[in-house]
Protein backbone atom coordinates (compact mmCIF):
# COMPACT_ATOMS: atom_id res chain seq x y z
CA UNK A 1 0.00 0.00 0.00
CA UNK A 2 1.30 3.18 -0.80
CA UNK A 3 0.87 6.43 0.48
CA UNK A 4 1.46 10.49 -0.22
CA UNK A 5 2.32 13.30 2.51
CA UNK A 6 1.12 16.34 2.40
CA UNK A 7 3.17 19.05 3.89
CA UNK A 8 4.07 18.75 7.63
CA UNK A 9 1.27 18.39 9.59
CA UNK A 10 -1.41 18.23 6.98
CA UNK A 11 -1.70 14.22 7.24
CA UNK A 12 -1.78 11.74 4.01
CA UNK A 13 -3.79 10.35 1.45
CA UNK A 14 -3.60 6.96 0.28
CA UNK A 15 -5.46 3.89 -1.32
CA UNK A 16 -6.08 0.60 0.58
CA UNK A 17 -5.66 -1.90 -2.80
CA UNK A 18 -2.88 -3.48 -4.60
CA UNK A 19 -2.79 -1.23 -7.43
CA UNK A 20 0.41 1.28 -8.19
CA UNK A 21 0.01 4.82 -7.50
CA UNK A 22 0.50 5.68 -10.90
CA UNK A 23 -2.61 3.71 -11.39
CA UNK A 24 -4.69 5.19 -8.80
CA UNK A 25 -6.59 7.98 -10.92
CA UNK A 26 -8.11 5.05 -13.01
CA UNK A 27 -8.50 2.61 -9.65
CA UNK A 28 -12.26 2.02 -8.95
CA UNK A 29 -11.24 1.93 -5.16
CA UNK A 30 -12.02 4.87 -2.95
CA UNK A 31 -9.12 6.95 -1.39
CA UNK A 32 -8.45 7.33 2.41
CA UNK A 33 -6.97 10.25 4.42
CA UNK A 34 -4.82 9.83 8.06
CA UNK A 35 -3.71 12.78 10.43
CA UNK A 36 -3.70 13.53 13.51
CA UNK A 37 -6.95 15.05 15.38
CA UNK A 38 -6.86 18.53 17.49
CA UNK A 39 -5.80 15.85 20.68
CA UNK A 40 -3.11 14.70 19.09
CA UNK A 41 -4.88 11.24 17.69
CA UNK A 42 -4.34 9.31 14.71
CA UNK A 43 -7.05 9.15 12.62
CA UNK A 44 -8.39 7.78 9.25
CA UNK A 45 -11.37 8.54 7.40
CA UNK A 46 -12.32 6.55 3.97
CA UNK A 47 -15.11 7.35 1.10
CA UNK A 48 -13.39 10.20 -1.27
CA UNK A 49 -14.02 9.28 -4.61
CA UNK A 50 -11.19 11.37 -5.77
CA UNK A 51 -7.74 12.48 -4.89
CA UNK A 52 -8.69 16.14 -4.92
CA UNK A 53 -11.94 15.24 -2.45
CA UNK A 54 -9.13 13.62 0.17
CA UNK A 55 -6.34 16.70 -0.11
CA UNK A 56 -9.50 19.30 0.26
CA UNK A 57 -10.80 17.28 3.44
CA UNK A 58 -6.84 17.02 4.33
CA UNK A 59 -6.11 20.70 3.97
CA UNK A 60 -10.44 21.65 6.00
CA UNK A 61 -8.86 19.56 9.10
CA UNK A 62 -5.77 21.28 9.04
CA UNK A 63 -7.10 24.83 8.78
CA UNK A 64 -9.47 23.59 11.96
CA UNK A 65 -6.95 22.45 13.63
CA UNK A 66 -4.94 26.21 13.16
CA UNK A 67 -8.13 28.05 14.18
CA UNK A 68 -8.46 25.88 17.48
CA UNK A 69 -4.75 26.62 18.79
CA UNK A 70 -5.95 30.05 20.67
CA UNK A 71 -8.87 28.43 22.17
CA UNK A 72 -6.91 25.63 22.96
CA UNK A 73 -3.97 27.65 23.94
CA UNK A 74 -7.22 29.45 26.25
CA UNK A 75 -7.99 26.15 27.46
CA UNK A 76 -4.39 25.32 28.92
CA UNK A 77 -3.83 28.73 30.08
CA UNK A 78 -7.24 28.29 32.49
CA UNK A 79 -5.96 24.81 33.80
CA UNK A 80 -2.54 26.01 34.88
CA UNK A 81 -3.76 28.84 36.37
CA UNK A 82 -6.97 27.88 38.23
CA UNK A 83 -5.30 25.34 39.86
CA UNK A 84 -2.72 27.53 41.49
CA UNK A 85 -3.09 28.68 44.83
CA UNK A 86 -4.06 32.46 45.89
CA UNK A 87 -0.52 32.91 47.47
CA UNK A 88 1.14 30.76 44.41
CA UNK A 89 -0.67 32.75 41.86
CA UNK A 90 -0.33 36.41 43.93
CA UNK A 91 3.42 36.15 44.46
CA UNK A 92 3.65 35.64 39.71
CA UNK A 93 1.57 38.95 39.59
CA UNK A 94 3.35 40.94 42.07
CA UNK A 95 6.69 40.60 39.29
CA UNK A 96 4.16 42.01 37.02
CA UNK A 97 3.64 45.12 38.97
CA UNK A 98 7.11 47.22 38.13
CA UNK A 99 5.40 50.85 38.37
CA UNK A 100 5.05 50.10 42.29
CA UNK A 101 7.02 52.32 44.34
CA UNK A 102 9.37 51.02 47.22
CA UNK A 103 6.45 52.56 49.54
CA UNK A 104 3.95 51.29 47.78
CA UNK A 105 5.55 47.65 47.46
CA UNK A 106 5.73 47.55 51.30
CA UNK A 107 2.26 48.45 51.88
CA UNK A 108 1.25 45.50 49.68
CA UNK A 109 3.06 42.96 51.35
CA UNK A 110 2.08 44.13 54.63
CA UNK A 111 -1.69 43.70 53.25
CA UNK A 112 -1.06 40.55 51.70
CA UNK A 113 0.62 38.79 54.73
CA UNK A 114 -1.81 40.40 57.23
CA UNK A 115 -4.77 40.03 55.73
CA UNK A 116 -4.79 38.33 52.02
CA UNK A 117 -2.89 35.53 52.68
CA UNK A 118 -3.96 34.39 56.03
CA UNK A 119 -7.74 34.16 54.75
CA UNK A 120 -7.32 33.58 50.83
CA UNK A 121 -3.70 32.35 50.38
CA UNK A 122 -4.66 28.53 50.12
CA UNK A 123 -7.77 28.75 47.95
CA UNK A 124 -7.37 27.50 44.43
CA UNK A 125 -8.02 30.38 41.82
CA UNK A 126 -10.93 28.68 39.88
CA UNK A 127 -12.81 28.31 42.91
CA UNK A 128 -13.02 32.30 43.24
CA UNK A 129 -17.42 33.61 42.75
CA UNK A 130 -18.65 36.53 44.68
CA UNK A 131 -19.68 34.48 47.67
CA UNK A 132 -15.89 33.74 48.39
CA UNK A 133 -15.33 37.84 47.98
CA UNK A 134 -18.33 38.51 50.05
CA UNK A 135 -17.06 36.23 53.46
CA UNK A 136 -13.72 37.45 52.83
CA UNK A 137 -14.92 41.43 53.42
CA UNK A 138 -17.55 40.02 56.42
CA UNK A 139 -14.16 37.71 58.09
CA UNK A 140 -12.06 41.50 57.89
CA UNK A 141 -15.62 42.87 60.02
CA UNK A 142 -15.68 40.15 62.23
CA UNK A 143 -12.05 40.85 62.98
CA UNK A 144 -13.11 44.48 63.83
CA UNK A 145 -9.96 45.76 60.65
CA UNK A 146 -10.27 49.47 60.31
CA UNK A 147 -11.99 50.66 57.22
CA UNK A 148 -9.23 52.36 55.91
CA UNK A 149 -7.71 49.07 55.47
CA UNK A 150 -10.16 47.23 54.66
CA UNK A 151 -10.71 49.17 51.78
CA UNK A 152 -7.35 48.96 50.52
CA UNK A 153 -7.34 45.01 50.92
CA UNK A 154 -10.26 44.88 48.93
CA UNK A 155 -9.11 47.15 46.50
CA UNK A 156 -5.46 44.69 45.99
CA UNK A 157 -8.20 42.04 46.29
CA UNK A 158 -10.04 43.29 43.05
CA UNK A 159 -6.63 44.31 41.30
CA UNK A 160 -5.64 40.89 41.52
CA UNK A 161 -9.13 38.64 40.54
CA UNK A 162 -9.54 40.95 37.28
CA UNK A 163 -5.88 40.32 36.06
CA UNK A 164 -7.18 36.45 36.72
CA UNK A 165 -10.43 37.62 35.00
CA UNK A 166 -8.66 38.83 31.82
CA UNK A 167 -7.07 35.28 31.20
CA UNK A 168 -10.07 33.91 31.25
CA UNK A 169 -10.44 31.47 34.61
CA UNK A 170 -13.54 32.97 35.86
CA UNK A 171 -16.44 32.14 33.08
CA UNK A 172 -17.91 35.60 35.34
CA UNK A 173 -16.35 38.23 37.18
CA UNK A 174 -16.35 36.90 40.54
CA UNK A 175 -16.63 40.74 41.89
CA UNK A 176 -19.94 41.26 40.45
CA UNK A 177 -22.91 42.14 43.37
CA UNK A 178 -20.48 42.85 45.55
CA UNK A 179 -20.30 45.69 47.96
CA UNK A 180 -17.47 47.16 48.67
CA UNK A 181 -15.74 48.09 51.97
CA UNK A 182 -16.88 51.96 52.90
CA UNK A 183 -14.40 54.27 54.63
CA UNK A 184 -15.83 56.41 56.96
CA UNK A 185 -15.58 60.11 56.08
CA UNK A 186 -16.18 61.20 60.25
CA UNK A 187 -12.58 59.46 60.56
CA UNK A 188 -10.96 61.89 58.76
CA UNK A 189 -10.80 64.30 61.85
CA UNK A 190 -9.42 67.78 61.29
CA UNK A 191 -8.38 70.34 63.66
CA UNK A 192 -9.85 73.71 63.10
CA UNK A 193 -7.76 76.53 62.57
CA UNK A 194 -7.28 78.18 66.39
CA UNK A 195 -6.62 73.46 67.29
CA UNK A 196 -4.34 74.00 64.13
CA UNK A 197 -1.82 76.74 65.82
CA UNK A 198 -1.73 75.12 69.37
CA UNK A 199 -0.43 71.90 67.39
CA UNK A 200 2.05 73.97 65.26
CA UNK A 201 3.65 75.68 68.70
CA UNK A 202 3.32 72.21 70.60
CA UNK A 203 7.06 70.87 69.12
CA UNK A 204 10.49 72.08 68.22
CA UNK A 205 10.63 74.06 64.70
CA UNK A 206 11.06 71.45 62.47
CA UNK A 207 7.96 69.84 63.76
CA UNK A 208 6.29 73.08 63.34
CA UNK A 209 7.60 73.33 60.00
CA UNK A 210 6.18 69.60 58.93
CA UNK A 211 2.55 70.52 60.79
CA UNK A 212 2.65 73.93 58.44
CA UNK A 213 4.04 71.85 55.07
CA UNK A 214 0.99 69.15 55.62
CA UNK A 215 -1.87 71.87 56.52
CA UNK A 216 -0.88 74.25 54.19
CA UNK A 217 0.52 72.67 50.94
CA UNK A 218 -1.31 69.26 51.43
CA UNK A 219 2.22 67.04 51.78
CA UNK A 220 2.22 63.74 53.32
CA UNK A 221 4.50 63.32 56.06
CA UNK A 222 7.31 61.73 54.81
CA UNK A 223 6.91 64.47 51.98
CA UNK A 224 7.40 67.12 54.12
CA UNK A 225 10.36 65.52 55.63
CA UNK A 226 11.97 65.67 52.53
CA UNK A 227 11.21 69.54 52.17
CA UNK A 228 14.18 71.36 50.04
CA UNK A 229 14.55 75.00 49.15
CA UNK A 230 15.30 74.08 46.21
CA UNK A 231 11.75 73.52 45.33
CA UNK A 232 10.03 76.34 45.45
CA UNK A 233 10.25 76.85 42.07
CA UNK A 234 7.91 80.42 41.97
CA UNK A 235 6.70 82.26 44.96
CA UNK A 236 3.48 80.42 45.35
CA UNK A 237 4.57 77.07 44.14
CA UNK A 238 6.22 74.15 46.20
CA UNK A 239 7.50 71.29 43.74
CA UNK A 240 6.77 67.98 45.60
CA UNK A 241 9.92 65.57 44.06
CA UNK A 242 10.31 62.58 47.07
CA UNK A 243 10.05 61.53 50.49
CA UNK A 244 11.17 59.97 53.30
CA UNK A 245 10.44 56.53 52.80
CA UNK A 246 9.71 54.85 56.47
CA UNK A 247 10.48 51.23 55.24
CA UNK A 248 14.56 52.46 53.59
CA UNK A 249 14.38 55.87 55.72
CA UNK A 250 16.01 57.12 52.79
CA UNK A 251 14.70 59.31 49.78
CA UNK A 252 12.34 57.74 47.14
CA UNK A 253 9.92 58.30 44.36
CA UNK A 254 6.31 59.93 45.35
CA UNK A 255 3.73 57.71 46.29
CA UNK A 256 2.01 56.24 43.40
CA UNK A 257 4.95 58.00 40.71
CA UNK A 258 7.80 56.78 39.53
CA UNK A 259 11.42 58.23 40.40
CA UNK A 260 11.78 61.52 38.37
CA UNK A 261 7.78 62.53 38.28
CA UNK A 262 6.72 65.47 40.64
CA UNK A 263 3.53 67.45 41.44
CA UNK A 264 2.91 71.48 41.90
CA UNK A 265 1.36 72.03 44.84
CA UNK A 266 0.35 76.19 46.12
CA UNK A 267 2.15 77.72 48.40
CA UNK A 268 0.80 80.50 50.72
CA UNK A 269 3.30 83.19 52.20
CA UNK A 270 2.98 82.10 55.33
CA UNK A 271 4.25 78.44 54.29
CA UNK A 272 6.99 80.09 52.41
CA UNK A 273 8.26 83.03 54.98
CA UNK A 274 8.30 79.09 57.52
CA UNK A 275 10.57 77.65 55.07
CA UNK A 276 12.69 80.32 54.60
CA UNK A 277 12.63 81.21 58.18
CA UNK A 278 14.30 77.73 59.43
CA UNK A 279 16.53 77.79 56.27
CA UNK A 280 17.89 80.70 57.47
CA UNK A 281 17.78 79.60 60.91
CA UNK A 282 19.43 76.32 60.80
CA UNK A 283 21.14 76.21 57.26
CA UNK A 284 20.26 73.30 54.84
CA UNK A 285 22.29 70.35 53.56
CA UNK A 286 22.21 70.04 49.66
CA UNK A 287 18.86 72.32 49.86
CA UNK A 288 17.36 69.57 52.81
CA UNK A 289 16.06 71.37 55.56
CA UNK A 290 15.12 68.13 57.60
CA UNK A 291 17.96 65.87 58.63
CA UNK A 292 19.03 63.55 61.28
CA UNK A 293 19.28 65.15 64.44
CA UNK A 294 22.35 63.14 65.04
CA UNK A 295 23.27 62.64 61.84
CA UNK A 296 23.02 65.55 59.04
CA UNK A 297 24.12 63.28 56.31
CA UNK A 298 20.67 60.78 56.63
CA UNK A 299 17.39 62.54 56.21
CA UNK A 300 15.01 63.32 58.93
CA UNK A 301 13.54 60.57 60.61
CA UNK A 302 10.15 59.46 60.82
CA UNK A 303 10.45 58.91 64.77
CA UNK A 304 11.39 62.20 65.62
CA UNK A 305 8.02 63.29 63.56
CA UNK A 306 6.15 61.01 65.21
CA UNK A 307 7.63 61.21 69.24
CA UNK A 308 6.73 64.79 69.58
CA UNK A 309 3.14 64.16 68.26
CA UNK A 310 2.87 61.31 70.58
CA UNK A 311 3.93 63.68 73.70
CA UNK A 312 1.37 66.51 72.43
CA UNK A 313 -1.09 64.49 73.00
CA UNK A 314 -0.05 62.82 75.89
CA UNK A 315 0.53 66.27 77.75
CA UNK A 316 -3.22 67.51 77.64
CA UNK A 317 -1.70 71.03 76.88
CA UNK A 318 -2.63 71.31 73.58
CA UNK A 319 -6.22 71.48 72.49
CA UNK A 320 -6.21 68.25 69.70
CA UNK A 321 -9.62 66.92 68.31
CA UNK A 322 -10.68 63.93 69.75
CA UNK A 323 -9.24 60.87 67.05
CA UNK A 324 -7.52 63.00 65.10
CA UNK A 325 -3.95 61.79 64.19
CA UNK A 326 -0.80 63.83 62.85
CA UNK A 327 -2.77 63.05 59.25
CA UNK A 328 -5.36 65.33 60.43
CA UNK A 329 -2.92 68.27 59.56
CA UNK A 330 -3.09 67.28 56.11
CA UNK A 331 -7.22 66.67 56.11
CA UNK A 332 -6.96 70.50 57.11
CA UNK A 333 -5.34 71.63 53.78
CA UNK A 334 -8.19 69.81 52.30
CA UNK A 335 -11.28 70.97 54.06
CA UNK A 336 -9.39 74.59 53.33
CA UNK A 337 -9.61 74.44 49.70
CA UNK A 338 -12.57 72.33 49.40
CA UNK A 339 -14.79 75.11 52.14
CA UNK A 340 -13.75 77.58 49.83
CA UNK A 341 -14.88 76.64 46.64
CA UNK A 342 -11.77 75.12 44.95
CA UNK A 343 -12.73 72.18 42.51
CA UNK A 344 -12.02 68.51 43.93
CA UNK A 345 -10.09 67.95 40.59
CA UNK A 346 -7.36 70.61 41.70
CA UNK A 347 -7.40 69.11 45.20
CA UNK A 348 -7.10 65.25 44.41
CA UNK A 349 -4.16 66.91 41.97
CA UNK A 350 -2.52 68.66 44.42
CA UNK A 351 -2.35 65.69 46.95
CA UNK A 352 -1.25 62.99 44.87
CA UNK A 353 -4.25 61.07 44.91
CA UNK A 354 -4.14 58.47 42.69
CA UNK A 355 -7.36 58.63 41.31
CA UNK A 356 -10.65 61.22 42.44
CA UNK A 357 -12.52 58.34 43.16
CA UNK A 358 -10.07 58.58 46.77
CA UNK A 359 -10.25 61.92 46.94
CA UNK A 360 -14.22 62.01 47.10
CA UNK A 361 -14.95 59.26 49.34
CA UNK A 362 -12.77 61.07 51.90
CA UNK A 363 -13.68 64.57 51.91
CA UNK A 364 -17.48 64.40 50.00
CA UNK A 365 -19.23 65.55 53.32
CA UNK A 366 -16.80 68.89 53.07
CA UNK A 367 -17.63 69.96 49.86
CA UNK A 368 -19.95 73.16 49.75
CA UNK A 369 -22.76 71.49 47.65
CA UNK A 370 -24.49 70.03 49.68
CA UNK A 371 -27.62 68.25 48.77
CA UNK A 372 -29.47 70.44 51.49
CA UNK A 373 -27.65 73.66 49.85
CA UNK A 374 -28.53 72.53 46.58
CA UNK A 375 -32.15 72.33 47.42
CA UNK A 376 -31.64 75.93 48.69
CA UNK A 377 -30.37 77.27 45.75
CA UNK A 378 -32.57 75.55 43.36
CA UNK A 379 -36.09 76.49 45.16
CA UNK A 380 -34.76 80.46 44.69
CA UNK A 381 -34.58 79.55 41.27
CA UNK A 382 -37.70 78.38 41.09
CA UNK A 383 -39.32 81.48 42.73
CA UNK A 384 -37.84 83.90 40.74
Amino acid sequence: MATRTLVRGMGTFFKDCEHLESRWSKCPHDYKIRYRNAAGKQTKEAGFATQDKAITRLTDVYNEKKASRPSQSKAERIQKYGAMRFEEYVEEWKAGQRHLAVASVRHLESLLEHHLYPVLGSRRMNSFDHKVVDHFIRTMERMQTGLPTQANAFDKLRAILLDAHRLGIFPDNPLLGVKPPQYDPARAVIPSLEQLRGIRAAGDDAFMLIVDLMSGCGLRNGEASAVNINNIVADDVYRVTEQVVVSTRRYGPLKHRKAGEYRDVPLPARIRETIEWYAEKHGTYDGYLLRQPTDPRKPYPYWAMDNQWKKAKASEEVDIPEGMVLYGNRHFFASNCLSNGIPITDVAEWMGHKSLDITFKIYRHLMPGSIGKAAQVLDMALAA
